[in-house]
């Protein structure tokens, strides 16, 4: 039986997000609908969750004496890793003390760092993967191109959305792309993967959730990236039965494998009728942000619900959805967003700004949401949406 107290009296039940981006913000109101008294956690002020969160502190979360401090002042229930630039051997130390962390400081470990989570799938559960290699130097790296051939895909072991990561087509260019590797990197992490560039039909990610009474999977997401990071979305993605429980046999493996509950993303690359494992997040998605609009209980919710310990009954899934991120350009520390009149014109479009408190290059601002008919009118939708809001930096 699962007991939950009153926010903010010693009774409450306290969670602790490690990274407080708009996934995480997602995740507190969550918690928040069902009683939870919340703590978000990031390397910079007002991050988006801590302006929803009861409380926020401002640590680097790569130092492990900072992050063990602030475990042991706060005494949170659960602590929650909502990014990959954490101290995970000092989760794994609060672990074996008593606190708990979501899924498991071991799935953490593994899954916050590409070779860990590509060693688990392809060499201890055997599963199909796109070829691949690691390197920590120029030249184990120059050999590295070599093995896996041309054109590959150079990642940081370390990163996310798509950061540091890019397309070698020629070894004359090849050393730009291990600096940009390192560029990209989060944390301390040097090595990149360098992976076959598989020729695939489609790639899927397909949210798997682990609770108390066994595993459930939301319907495929389809997906399309730029240079690494997600652009638009879109639920359910038309795949064939067989092909999708093939999908669903390894999702369950390799999260079963981590052990503990909660909301994985787990991609897929699709070719025929060959399902190839990319790779997997231990929370919520950012393509899955189209659940948002598509679903009874968003991957959000589903997660909140898992890390409690609450049943996930079923999934009811509304029909053909789609999103569309929002994207600003420039520097400012108070974008202010325009036109959202005309972005919300259309029935059936929602929008989501994150309320991140600067923007230096390119950020992922917001996101546009849509439901139609068909997913192609979701698209369409939702891209509109996306397309007619301004903003001034």
């Amino acid at each position: 039986m699962t007991t939950i107290g009153t926010p903010l009296t010693s009774t409450a039940t306290r969670v602790m997000l490690l990274g407080s981006g708009e996934l995480g913000k997602e995740v507190v109101i969550e918690l928040q609908r069902l009683g939870v008294e919340t703590i978000a956690v990031d390397r910079y002020d007002n991050a988006p969750a801590m302006q929803v969160a009861h409380r926020s502190h401002t640590i680097d979360m790569l130092d492990g004496s900072q992050l063990t401090s602030l475990a042991e002042s706060e005494n949170p229930h659960l602590i929650v890793p909502e990014i990959e630039a954490i101290a995970t051997s000092s989760l794994k130390d609060l672990e074996t003390q008593g606190y708990r962390v979501i899924p498991s400081a071991n799935a953490v470990h593994l899954t916050m760092n590409r070779e860990g989570i590509r060693t688990l799938a392809a060499e201890t559960l055997k599963i199909p993967v796109s070829d691949y290699c690691f390197a920590n130097s120029e030249q184990s790296y120059l050999d590295g191109v070599e093995q896996i051939g041309l054109p590959c895909v150079v990642k940081p072991t370390m990163s996310s959305s798509g950061k540091g990561q890019s397309v070698v087509h020629s070894m004359d260019t090849a050393l730009k792309s291990w600096k940009y590797a390192q560029e990209g990197t989060r944390g301390a992490a040097e090595k990149v993967i360098i992976e076959e560039m598989i020729d695939f039909d489609y790639e899927i990610t397909l949210l798997t959730v682990q609770h108390v009474n066994g595993v459930a999977y939301c319907e495929p997401i389809g997906h399309r990236q730029e240079r690494g990071d997600y652009r638009e979305s879109w639920q359910p993605h038309a795949m064939k039965s067989s092909v999708l429980e093939e999908c669903q046999r390894i999702a369950a493996k390799v999260t079963e494998a981590l052990g503990g509950w909660g909301l994985y993303g787990v991609e897929f690359f699709i070719r025929g009728e060959q399902v190839f494992f990319s790779e997997l997040s231990p929370r919520p998605h950012d393509t899955g942000m189209v659940t948002l609009v598509s679903q009874d209980l968003s991957e959000f919710a589903l997660h909140a619900r898992a890390i409690l310990g609450l049943p996930i009954p079923a999934i009811e899934n509304y029909g053909p959805s789609a999103t569309a991120v929002v994207i600003v350009e420039g520097r400012s520390e108070q974008v202010r967003f325009e036109k959202l009149d005309e972005a919300l014109k259309e029935p059936g479009t929602h929008v989501r700004l994150f309320g991140k408190p600067l923007v230096s290059g390119e950020r992922r601002m917001g996101v546009a949401l849509a439901r139609a008919d068909s997913v192609d009118e979701a698209r369409f939708k939702a891209r509109g949406a996306a397309s007619r809001i301004g903003y001034a930096l």
